[in-house]
C-alpha cells in the first residue's frame, strides 16, 4: 500500500487543525532507540492522528547516525506493514531527513527524488573542513568543543558561515518540503563562544536564511527535542515572528528517538506559538 507524496502546501492541508502529529521521527533504521513497531503502537495509543518515520538518510560518507543505502527498501516495506497493522487508526507516512553535504549531495539529488516519500526533511548536520571532509557537529557540547579544536583550529566564525552557507544552498536546491531545525547550530556555537547569536553578522546569517525560506515557501518545523531538558527550540523564539508575518507554514516536531517521547513538549510549543501569533495581531 503506497500513497502519492505531497508537496508543501498539500502537506499543511494534510494535516489541516490537527495538533496530533509529528512528522519528524528516528527508529531502529538510524539511531533511534526502538523498533517502528513500538513508536507505532505508541502513536495508536496517544491517539495521534498523523505520524512521520523519517531516519537520516543514506550519506556517501561514514556515519554511524544515518541509514545504510542498502535498508531503504526494508525500512519502506515496513513502513506499508504498519500501515496495514494501524493505519485505521494513524496515518502513518514515509519521510527521510535527508542530510546537505553540498551541491553534489542533498535532498534534490535524483536517488532521493525517485524514493516513493510522502514528503522530506532537508537538515544540515555536517560541515565540511577546510579540507573538504565533512564533520558532523550536531551532537553534544562536549563533542562539538573537541571536534572545534581537532578539525576546526577553533574558528566559529567559519564552522557557523558555513552551515549557514550550506543551508541557504540547499533551500534554494529545494527537492524538500520541511527544513529541520534550521538554526541548530546556534546551541553549540553559543556553548563554546557565549553571546555569539546576538553578534551582528550572526543574525544576518539567519536573516538570509530565513528570506531564502519565505522565497521557497518551504515549512519550517519547530523542533522541541532538548526543550523539556535543555529550554532550547529549534528554531528560537525569536525567529517565529519573521515566519508567521511572512505566513510560513509551521510545524512542531518531537524529533523522537524513544516512543515515550513522540510528543515531547509540544502542546506548551503550541501554546508559545498561539501567543506569539496573538500579539502579532494585536488582540
Amino acid at each position: 500500500m503506497t500513497i502519492e507524496p505531497v508537496n508543501s502546501e498539500q502537506l499543511i492541508s494534510l494535516i489541516g487543525d490537527s495538533r496530533k502529529y509529528t512528522l519528524h521521527s528516528h527508529t531502529e533504521f538510524c539511531d533511534g532507540r526502538a523498533q517502528m513497531e513500538a513508536f507505532a503502537r505508541k502513536a495508536v495509543e496517544m491517539g495521534f492522528d498523523f505520524y512521520g518515520f523519517s531516519p537520516h538518510s543514506p550519506l556517501p560518507v561514514v556515519s554511524g547516525c544515518n541509514m545504510l543505502a542498502g535498508k531503504v527498501g526494508c525500512y519502506l516495506e515496513e513502513v506499508d506493514n504498519i500501515r496495514r497493522r494501524h493505519g485505521d487508526h494513524v496515518r502513518f507516512l514515509a519521510s527521510m531527513e535527508i542530510d546537505y553535504l553540498g551541491e553534489q549531495w542533498g535532498p534534490s539529488h535524483p536517488f532521493f527524488q525517485s524514493l516513493p516519500l510522502d514528503y522530506r526533511i532537508g537538515s544540515v548536520h555536517f560541515v565540511p573542513t577546510r579540507d573538504n571532509e565533512p564533520i558532523d557537529v550536531d551532537g553534544s557540547p562536549e563533542r562539538f568543543a573537541m571536534r572545534m579544536n581537532t578539525k576546526f583550529n577553533r574558528d566559529i566564525r567559519y564552522v557557523v558561515e558555513k552551515f549557514y552557507e550550506h543551508s541557504i544552498m540547499m533551500v534554494q536546491q529545494g527537492g524538500f518540503e520541511i527544513i529541520g531545525h534550521f538554526d541548530k547550530i546556534g546551541e553549540n556555537s553559543s556553548r563554546f563562544a557565549p553571546g555569539i547569536e546576538n553578534e551582528s553578522w550572526y543574525m544576518s546569517l539567519v536573516d538570509e536564511l530565513i528570506d531564502n525560506i519565505i522565497a521557497k515557501k518551504i515549512i519550517v518545523e519547530i523542533n522541541t527535542k532538548v526543550y523539556a531538558e535543555r529550554g532550547r527550540l529549534f528554531p528560537a523564539v525569536r525567529y517565529w515572528k519573521k515566519l508567521i508575518d511572512n505566513n510560513v507554514p509551521l510545524v512542531v516536531n518531537s524529533d523522537a528517538h524513544v516512543p515515550a517521547l513522540i510528543d515531547a513538549s509540544r502542546q506548551e510549543v503550541f501554546d508559545m506559538l498561539d501567543s506569539v501569533k496573538k500579539a502579532g495581531t494585536g488582540c
